[in-house]
């Protein structure tokens, strides 16, 4: 049976996030200061960068909520035991840099457009919903998508295979129906594959070095990919 839906992660997938999350911050730690214990603004940004995935992680987990990771990212990159208010305060002065740096990479909107008339297209993100409707409606692009679940508010989390079955349920279709698109290889590609979707790694970043997945390094490749329509045969990577 054809493909006849593309499920999307959003984050360094068809958003920039990790471009936004760092001029954001940048801009941020201009105007704060960027504590003594970094010594430098890109140490500093680094620093960031990495509690971001740890804490995100944490939350994917079940270990805490969406305010609950915010507030630990601020509390340990600061270095300071902050009353809640307090944390809140410092990431809303943040997230309004974060928020004024959001892009779509330049290749989304032609691909949806190419897209549109063959495929429905929803979301499988392992953030927050309300967080990523309100992102996606700021960058234009939330009506394009039938369907959006998110992990927090689902229980599970990429990849396992069920958040990926309640993504397809969402969409009515089977799983072998659905082509997934993701920027992280096993979470993203490895996942969907093992979940009984067509799994493609979107290599932005060239990293390679994985034979196992079908991959291409820019989303200006997959409307090919998928006219071919041929399950992909063996991985391929495109480039």
């Amino acid at each position: 049976m054809p493909i006849r839906a593309v499920l999307w992660d959003i984050d360094d997938t068809i958003f920039d996030y990790a471009g936004a999350a760092r001029a954001g911050m940048r801009q941020h730690l201009e105007r704060e200061g960027f504590p003594r214990t970094y010594a430098s603004m890109d140490g500093a940004l680094d620093a960031w960068t990495e509690l971001s995935v740890r804490h995100w992680e944490r939350l994917a987990a079940g270990e805490t909520d969406f305010a609950g990771q915010r507030r630990d990212r601020v509390r340990e990159f600061l270095s300071r035991d902050l009353r809640d208010a307090e944390a809140d305060e410092w990431f809303d002065r943040h997230a309004a840099h974060y928020e004024a740096a959001w892009a779509l990479f330049p290749d989304v909107l032609p691909v949806l457009d190419l897209l549109s008339r063959d495929y429905r297209h929803g979301i499988l993100s392992n953030a927050n919903t309300d967080h990523q409707h309100r992102k996606l409606t700021a960058l234009g692009v939330r009506d394009r998508f039938e369907v959006m679940v998110c992990a927090v508010e689902l229980g599970i989390s990429k990849p396992e295979a069920g958040a990926f079955h309640a993504a397809c349920e969402a969409l009515a279709l089977d799983p072998h129906e659905v082509a997934y698109v993701g920027n992280e290889p096993d979470i993203d590609a490895s996942g969907a594959v093992a979940a009984g979707l067509t799994g493609i790694w979107l290599d932005r970043l060239g990293r390679g070095g994985r034979p196992d997945l079908v991959t291409i390094t820019g989303l200006d490749q997959l409307p090919g990919l998928l006219a071919g329509d041929t399950r992909f045969g063996a991985p391929e990577t495109f480039g």
